[in-house]
């Protein structure tokens, strides 16, 4: 019984956790690289934009094509006259001295007409361009929304890369706290025993207070950027999460060289331009409809004893042409004005493609210039290690002084940040290859 209530009380703990600080228990948790990214895709405000967009698009060519469709309207009308209207007739006609002219009046009080109308479309250069611009459109909002989604993981990519790098910074930094406090120790007890100086005890202590401040600046960048992570893949900034802070630096091979989007985007505004010039060229066709009308029209008249509302059907079926004859030169205007923006989405193209070559082979160049840099660095880490720990030797026999433990510290410190600043060189460099390339994805 007891542990059943037990079990009972630790249940009730559980659920209350989960009530009041869910995002905490189900968020606090190491994220990778892929996680990120994945989380991003269904929660990223900015792919749901991108996402809606291809939808609205899509509705509006759905729209457009539901212009080839009849239209069908009905009308209804009542007037009742309070004042009949008066019309003017020649007294020739009845008799009478011709230039002469008597008012008379015409109808009843009652007026009534109802009507259905339709119209088929059966030939409109214009719907059908304006279907075509539109299948256009809903290919670029696609694009777009590729796009979209490849600026996102490149900015989640750079961001991750970031944080390792600062965490990184920080472990080194721990690591350099902990041999200066330990030299600090051994300093002070040679001061107390007369055997090194109050300076020597205050350079260490100031090289100590550097390296805490300098750990605080990185701790809080390290904030903004996993701020940063959270906007990106689509959580609260109130909820914890960590990355893996283990950098996978493996030398990578060369990638296959696809259009990146931004050159397709560029290719597609080329249909898109193509198809506003072809619309333009037909706009000067006929267009030809099917129409029809079918309607009632109602006669009333209410006085004693000769009331009555009597209706009558009428109806026709035609064909309607309309042709445009002249529009002041606007289509010539136009056109010369459709022919230059072609012209130039052409330039355009090449220098995208042109520019493109040029990133993708200083993109190979920095990565491969950083490769050799990681690997020189790595070496550099290890000896300025191990002169770091021979000075510690040699000034404990008396053979080296504060200032040279302080020159080897500085040594130790810049190897290892030029090591750091060689991998985020490389990896940045390789997400950009990614990119000119486009395989981010």
């Amino acid at each position: 019984m007891r542990f059943q209530s037990v079990n009972a009380y630790r249940l009730a703990w559980v659920l209350l956790l989960l009530t009041l600080y869910p995002s905490k228990l189900i968020w606090s948790k190491e994220w990778s690289l892929a996680e990120c990214i994945d989380s991003a895709k269904i929660y990223n405000k900015s792919l749901e934009i991108s996402r809606n967009n291809i939808d609205l698009t899509e509705l509006k060519k759905k729209e457009v094509i539901s212009n080839l469709f009849p239209k069908v309207n009905s009308n209804a009308e009542y007037k009742y006259y309070i004042d009949l209207p008066s019309q003017l007739m020649p007294q020739s006609a009845f008799g009478g001295p011709v230039g002469m002219f008597k008012e008379t009046q015409f109808g009843v009080p009652h007026n009534i007409n109802a009507s259905i109308q339709f119209a088929l479309p059966v030939y409109n250069s214009e719907i059908y361009g304006g279907i075509s611009k539109a299948r256009i459109i809903n290919d670029i909002s696609i694009l777009q929304s590729e796009k979209t989604e490849e600026q996102v993981i490149y900015d989640i990519s750079i961001i991750y890369y970031n944080l390792q790098i600062l965490l990184k910074q920080i472990e080194f930094i721990e690591g350099n706290l902990e041999n200066n406090n330990k030299l600090l120790l051994n300093v002070e007890l040679l001061y107390e025993n007369l055997l090194a100086k109050k300076t020597d005890v205050e350079r260490i202590k100031l090289l100590i207070s550097q390296l805490k401040t300098q750990k605080e600046q990185l701790k809080s960048k390290v904030d903004k950027l996993y701020n940063s992570l959270k906007l990106q893949i689509g959580i609260t900034v109130e909820s914890e999460i960590y990355i893996n802070t283990n950098i996978n630096f493996h030398e990578n091979g060369e990638y296959k060289t696809n259009s990146i989007i931004d050159i397709l985007l560029v290719k597609e505004q080329n249909k898109l331009l193509h198809s506003d010039l072809k619309n333009l060229f037909l706009s000067i066709t006929p267009k030809l409809n099917i129409i029809g009308v079918y309607g009632q029209t109602g006669y009333g008249y209410n006085e004693s004893p000769n009331e009555f509302l009597d209706f009558y059907p009428y109806s026709f079926v035609g064909v309607q042409l309309s042709f445009p004859i002249f529009e002041g030169m606007t289509k010539k205007k136009k056109i010369a004005q459709k022919r230059i923006e072609l012209k130039n989405n052409e330039l355009q193209t090449q220098l995208l493609e042109n520019q493109n070559q040029i990133n993708i082979q200083n993109a190979y160049s920095q990565r491969s210039v950083a490769v050799s840099t990681i690997n020189n660095t790595n070496q550099n880490i290890e000896l300025a290690k191990e002169l770091y720990h021979q000075t510690i030797l040699q000034h404990q026999e008396g053979l080296a002084s504060i200032t040279d433990i302080l020159l080897a510290d500085i040594s130790l410190r810049e190897a290892q940040q030029n090591y750091l600043n060689a991998v985020i060189e490389y990896l940045k460099s390789d997400i950009e290859l990614k990119k000119y390339t486009s395989n981010l994805k």
